[in-house]
């Protein structure tokens, strides 16, 4: 049996920083790779600076073990800055997905979101539209970010 999954804010856990950058490269190299236009130690350096105020990262722990990792974050897609706030940069190490991991990730983000006082929050992906549809968020619209085709969902808080 697998200890039980909780979720903690990146800022009470600053010490899996460098392991969360590892997996966000590895993951996302066209954005935080060598040549990409994000920067992994700002993002998240800001993921870690609050639990109050957006951006806010969260972990998900299985037992004391990190399993996984995501944010809040207060804008995401370029053309949609009238929405907000965003799930973004999901995480499942791949030992741990088609287990739940992210939807208990997800569900972690949601209640972020409620405590931090926000009635509705919203994803855009294009591979995990699936986990979205399964976590009973919404697609609102279809759209097209960086040439490919984009989900966008919202979820009431």
């Amino acid at each position: 049996m697998s200890p039980p999954l909780s979720t903690v804010p990146f800022a009470r856990r600053r010490d899996c920083l460098a392991r969360v950058k590892s997996w966000f490269i590895s993951e996302w190299p066209g954005w935080y790779g060598p040549n990409g236009p994000g920067n992994i130690d700002h993002d998240l350096q800001a993921f870690a600076a609050s639990e109050t105020v957006l951006p806010v990262g969260v972990l998900v722990l299985e037992g004391s073990e990190v399993v996984g990792a995501g944010a809040l974050k207060a804008d995401s897609i370029p053309s949609h800055s009238h929405l907000g706030p965003w799930a973004a940069a999901g995480y499942v190490i791949p030992s741990h997905r088609g287990r739940g991991v992210g939807a208990f990730l997800l569900q972690g983000l949601v209640a972020t979101a409620r405590e931090l006082g926000f009635p509705c929050i919203y994803c855009g992906t294009s591979t995990a539209n699936t986990l979205l549809e399964r976590s009973g968020w919404s697609l609102i619209e279809t759209t097209e970010l960086h040439g490919k085709p984009l989900g966008v969902y919202r979820n009431a808080a």
